[in-house]
């Protein structure tokens, strides 16, 4: 379920995944009063399809142990192959083996249980201050023009009114450049998201061959494209104002 915090400004949307029923009401009161938008989840599973339905979140708060089904790693894990939603991991795990994994490998910031209003909100905000948010309405098909619409979770783009399947990294690649739709990504940070435990040198023409790709599905004219624009040497802007029409 989805409520909406604020009428004034378009609030900021974070999505809780947590098995408690305490716990997520708790998580969900705290940050509506703090003017978030709130998506909520009882399961990895469920949250993958509240994402596919809804859109993405800016932020997913995100429980560790959730028995039954995806624990918080594999749910990261799963998310983060189509796109790359920052994550605060919020559980009572107080082992430090696990609390060093989450922070290394899958979540900006580590909450423990229980927390306050202000902290949980204090440490939302940091988070989403520092990455940006992102620059286009978050919907099930989040949308840079008439021409093209992306569903992130099904990896599926429409594309002048018509169907296009995109690879997992594809679609993380488009996630990391909608997000910053109007400003440079430069290369280096593409590489290190997309391919993060290898040195960037590695793969500056394995991007190349990505961008080639994505801009033959998307783009008009991929030879003269006006989604994904280079800057030579530096990296690519995103062009939400959107394709040349026939």
């Amino acid at each position: 379920m989805t409520h909406l915090a604020s009428p004034s400004s378009p609030p900021s949307r974070v999505l809780v995944v947590d098995d408690s029923d305490t716990s997520l009401y708790t998580a969900e009161r705290y940050l509506l009063d703090a003017g978030f938008q709130v998506m909520t989840a009882k399961s990895g599973e469920e949250a993958l399809v509240v994402m596919e339905q809804m859109g993405l979140p800016h932020l997913a708060l995100v429980d560790i142990n959730m028995p039954g089904g995806m624990d918080g790693f594999e749910f990261c894990d799963k998310m983060h192959q189509f796109c790359d939603v920052p994550v605060i991991m919020l559980t009572a795990v107080d082992d430090e083996d696990v609390i060093i994994q989450a922070i290394e490998d899958y979540a900006e910031d580590y909450i423990k249980k229980p927390v306050s209003q202000g902290e949980l909100a204090a440490r939302v905000r940091r988070v989403l201050h520092r990455l940006g948010d992102f620059a286009l309405p978050l919907e099930s098909y989040t949308r840079a023009n008439g021409d093209l619409a992306v569903n992130f979770v099904r990896g599926e783009a429409i594309v002048r009114q018509e169907k296009v399947m995109l690879t997992p990294t594809e679609t993380k690649l488009l996630y990391l450049l909608m997000r910053a739709a109007g400003r440079l990504v430069t290369t280096n940070y593409l590489i290190r998201r997309l391919w993060p435990e290898d040195a960037p040198k590695a793969h500056e023409d394995r991007l190349r061959v990505y961008v080639h790709r994505l801009r033959s599905k998307i783009e008009l004219t991929p030879t003269e494209p006006q989604y994904i624009v280079s800057r030579r040497n530096k990296g690519y802007i995103f062009n939400y104002e959107g394709a040349k029409h026939e």
